[in-house]
Parts: structure tokens; C-alpha cells; sequence
């Protein structure tokens, strides 16, 4: 059985002798490999122009200092996006209070509003140096883009972000067609919606950038 290393071979040595990417990939699939296997081979060179030999493009590393940074990075927006979804959830329990319990849900919202401050206080500016950190790194080292636990937790961001978004989205139908909608749940659906939605649009955007920049 051909193994992956053989396929890499191939796909340097015909890129040598000059042949078409498209020529290539289709000797491949007559071959029988999988499109996932070829784009896969092909994706480790880069289309540079006028230069006589394949050039491999940078593959994804890891690193213990970069796996710190990205796992305080993402934990602290974690946390900054939780309390401050919650943070609004409390406000809109004062608003709109319930009458069966007045007195409990008063008390509760102010201890929560205060954790929820103490939590971004802290989380935040944490996220925002972490950001313009690697960020700047980035920025001197585009290669450092392709850190596995950067993509891997980018995707679970994404993730995350879209079961949260998909789960009040269905709680929202629900109580809509139970004719159980309320003024303040309705709200606090429309908050989780631009946050986790937010977050989901951004690291989405992110994903295709680096796409489009490793295409190019």
C-alpha cells in the first residue's frame, strides 16, 4: 500500500519536472487517492512563480510558550465573555424582575453583578495584552500562524460559539411557540446572540484570512 510519504515524493518530483497542478491531481485520482489525501500533498508547496523547484510552505508546530499564551488567551476571553453575557442577564432581571420572587432575585442579581465586574476587571485586560502580544508576534513571524493549538482552539471556539448560539436560538423558538415569550428572555437571547455570534464572525473571518493568505 502507497503510504503518505510516497505521495509527497510524487507530488515533489512532478512539481520538479515542471508538470501542471491540475495534471498532477487528476494522475492521483486515477490512481485512487482520496481528494482529501491529495490536496493534503499538494497544499505542502507553495505556487511561487518562476522558480525551479517546489517550495515548501511552513507546517504547523507546537510550542510550550505559544500553548501558554494561547490557553490564557482564550481562557481569559472565556471568562470575559461569560460574566459579561451575565452581566447584562442581571440587568435585565432588575428591569424586568419577577413578581414571585422580588425580593431573592434582587439580591442575587447585585451579587452576581458584582462577580461578573470582578471577573472582567481582571479577564479582560489580560484577553487585551495577550491580543496585542501575539498579535505583534505574528506580525514579525507569519509563520507562527500555523500553531496547532492556535487552530485547535480557534475551532473550538468556534465550536462553542455556534452550540450556544444554536441551543438560545432554540430555547427562543420554543418559548415562542408556547406562547411563553417574555420581554427579558428575549433580551437576554438577543445578548447571547451578539456575543457568541460576534466571537463565531470574528474567529470565522480569522480562519479564512489565514486561507486566503496561505493560497496566495
Amino acid at each position: 500500500m502507497a503510504t503518505h510519504d510516497e505521495l509527497q515524493s510524487f507530488v515533489r518530483e512532478s512539481l520538479s519536472r515542471g508538470l501542471k497542478r491540475p495534471e498532477i491531481e487528476d494522475a492521483l485520482v486515477k490512481a485512487g487517492w482520496k481528494t482529501d489525501q491529495i490536496d493534503h500533498a499538494m497544499d505542502a508547496y507553495a505556487q511561487v512563480e518562476a522558480f525551479p523547484i517546489p517550495v515548501p510552505r511552513p507546517k504547523a508546530y507546537l510550542s510550550a510558550r505559544e500553548a501558554f499564551m494561547y490557553l490564557v488567551l482564550f481562557t481569559t476571553l472565556y471568562l470575559t465573555t461569560f460574566n459579561l453575557g451575565r452581566l447584562i442577564f442581571q440587568f435585565a432581571n432588575l428591569a424586568f424582575p419577577d413578581p414571585a420572587a422580588l425580593y431573592d432575585s434582587v439580591q442575587s442579581a447585585h451579587e452576581a453583578i458584582r462577580f461578573s465586574v470582578a471577573s472582567i476587571i481582571i479577564a479582560f485586560p489580560i484577553f487585551l495584552y495577550l491580543s496585542v502580544l501575539i498579535s505583534r508576534l505574528i506580525r514579525r513571524d507569519p509563520s507562527k500562524r500555523s500553531s496547532k493549538v492556535r487552530k485547535w482552539l480557534t475551532y473550538l471556539t468556534l465550536f462553542v460559539a455556534a452550540a450556544v448560539v444554536i441551543g438560545y436560538l432554540t430555547a427562543l423558538v420554543y418559548n415562542f411557540l408556547g406562547g411563553e415569550l417574555s420581554l427579558r428572555f428575549a433580551l437576554k437571547v438577543v445578548t447571547v446572540a451578539c456575543i457568541a455570534g460576534g466571537i463565531f464572525g470574528y474567529y470565522l473571518w480569522d480562519l479564512r484570512q489565514e486561507e486566503q493568505e496561505s493560497e496566495a
